[in-house]
């Protein structure tokens, strides 16, 4: 082990035998990431999983930061532990939702869920594997695709007619939310007058009756 350790520092290619202290970084990182992944899953307090996701999100934001992909690593940080997770917590703070243990929301199916889990990593981690199994990033030679630099000239250059189209119909799913909650509104507030209207006719007919 040992020549072959010393074999590869000698030509200069990359090999697992002679991992560098960034790739032990991101495989201790991403250990750390599963376990947080694991618990925010299994947990029976809802609380603690929306803060074990926030670990498991940080997580893959500092696996975004080693692989020199800074944009998508502060998106990640942005979109998902400072959006997502706080529109979580605020939805259980809102609805009132049991902070400890309910019992009441365990639907009885982990086993079920951990059979589909497992599944759809194997085939995740066999898909990529077998996809990058030669190909090696360097992250020392030239600009790397992740920075913020490179990733907006692509998006800007390349595929600004599809960043435009998926504004527009974000813009239009808005608008169309909006009109739908406000035309429900109206119908519920109408209801409500002519069930009122109602509920007063019929209080002065019993009047008129006991004169």
């Amino acid at each position: 082990m040992s020549a072959t350790v010393s074999l590869a520092a000698a030509s200069g290619t990359p090999g697992f035998l002679s991992p560098t202290g960034v790739e032990i970084l991101f495989l201790l990182v991403g250990l750390l990431t599963l376990g947080a992944a694991i618990t925010a899953v299994t947990t029976r307090q809802l609380v603690h999983a929306a803060l074990w996701l926030v670990v498991a999100l940080g997580g893959i934001a500092v696996e975004y930061l080693l692989l020199s992909a800074e944009f998508i690593a502060w998106v990640q940080v942005l979109i998902y532990v400072g959006a997502v997770v706080v529109l979580l917590l605020f939805g259980l703070m809102l609805t009132r939702a049991p902070i400890g243990r309910s019992p009441d929301a365990d639907s009885g199916n982990r086993p079920v869920a951990l059979a589909v889990a497992v599944t759809a990593a194997a085939v995740l981690v066999t898909v990529v594997v077998d996809a990058f199994r030669t190909t090696w990033i360097d992250l020392e030679g030239g600009a790397p695709q992740g920075t913020t630099d490179v990733t907006g000239r692509i998006l800007f250059q390349h595929w600004v007619l599809p960043f435009e189209a998926l504004s527009v119909l974000l813009l239009a799913a808005l608008v169309g939310a909006i009109v739908l909650s406000r035309r429900g509104n109206g119908r519920n507030g109408t209801d409500g007058d002519a069930g009122a209207a109602g509920t007063g006719h019929g209080t002065g007919a019993a009047d008129g009756g006991e004169r």
